[in-house]
């Protein structure tokens, strides 16, 4: 019963949050007019993110008060978050050199990873392994990953949203269903308060996130999975399983640039779900055909790790081979004459 309420009020905070968010963006003209790199065509305002940003975080605050959640665990996430939330919302305001939001991305990450203690051992095809300070550099760079593709990926209406509410509650089932309670807070909450900013972002989207509110779910989403791993390395294995549709995307178009040379800290347009948006002529298709994958199919492998404790490292590479295929049938990282 709790859960249904706390749901509630989240969720409607986060609708009136957004809702006068947009008030405030047209009243200031912070709108995003759309060129030849935009995936819209309407000019829109944006910086509707804050409002799961602020929505979490209080809501974070009254899961400390009432013990539901580790103090040091509210401490790194929210100190993480609201650094990642405010570098992303001045870049909105005003561009920021990459070299200094890069800066502010590894420093969120560090502070995050002191509180939670670094990467834990993870069981790798059988065996666990132990990084040691390597593992603490791959996980800083992990999360750094996570926040920036998030913003990558945060290209279409409601797509940004749709990825984190069925990732959030799928590995909430996951959690109830491994008798691993004590942790559903953590991504409930964050799904609820994207739910609310949902509301106003679903295709055709009324106000759009910006890099505050798309750093902030990247981080966010990064350190709850590390959280979870230790309680269980299974767990992580599930969460980059759930997140397979913008880590894979993210990863294959970053690559190709990367090696066909472009400037990958420039914008483009040239990600599998922009040229499917573009070739489907509408966003809404795109963004629910991501909300059936992720329930569909990454769930039960997510599933099968968890509950069935099969290999964390094997599941996730057969649950990534159909979305490879995906990337590559709509040319991710391609010239975008390709389309």
């Amino acid at each position: 019963m709790i859960y249904g309420y706390f749901a509630v009020v989240v969720f409607a905070l986060s609708v009136g949050l957004t809702w006068a968010l947009r008030r405030y963006a047209l009243s200031r003209s912070i709108i995003d007019i759309p060129n030849a790199r935009s995936s819209h065509s309407v000019p829109t305002p944006r910086g509707g993110g804050v409002a799961i940003v602020v929505a979490f975080l209080l809501s974070l605050l009254v899961l400390g008060y009432a013990q539901l959640v580790p103090a040091a665990i509210i401490i790194g996430l929210g100190g993480a978050g609201a650094l990642i939330a405010i570098v992303g919302f001045m870049d909105d305001h005003g561009h920021i050199a990459a070299r200094w939001r890069l800066l502010g991305h590894f420093a969120a990450a560090a502070w995050a990873l002191f509180w939670l203690g670094g990467l834990p051992p993870l069981q790798v095809i059988g065996f666990s392994v132990d990084f040691g300070w390597i593992g603490h550099v791959l996980a800083a760079f992990y999360l750094v990953w996570m926040l920036n593709l998030y913003n990558f990926m945060d290209g279409i209406d409601g797509i940004a949203s749709v990825e984190a509410i069925c990732a959030c509650l799928g590995v909430c089932l996951l959690y109830w269903l491994a008798g691993l309670d004590h942790l559903i807070w953590l991504p409930f909450i964050l799904a609820m308060a994207v739910a609310g900013f949902l509301f106003w972002n679903f295709p055709p989207a009324r106000i759009f996130m910006g890099d505050a509110g798309s750093g902030f779910l990247g981080i966010a989403l990064g350190i709850i999975s590390i959280q979870a791993a230790w309680a269980s390395s299974q767990l992580l294995w599930a969460w980059l399983i759930l997140l397979g549709v913008f880590i894979v995307d993210a990863t294959y178009t970053l690559i190709r640039r990367l090696l066909r040379g472009d400037k990958v800290y420039e914008a483009h347009r040239s990600h599998a779900y922009q040229y499917a948006s573009r070739q489907f002529g509408t966003h809404r298709p795109i963004t629910l055909a991501v909300g059936a994958i992720n329930l569909f199919w990454l769930l039960p492998w997510a599933a099968a790790v968890v509950l069935l404790q099969l290999d964390g490292l094997v599941c996730l590479l057969l649950a990534y081979l159909p979305l490879v295929a995906l990337a590559i049938k709509f040319h991710a990282g391609s010239l975008e004459k390709v389309v």
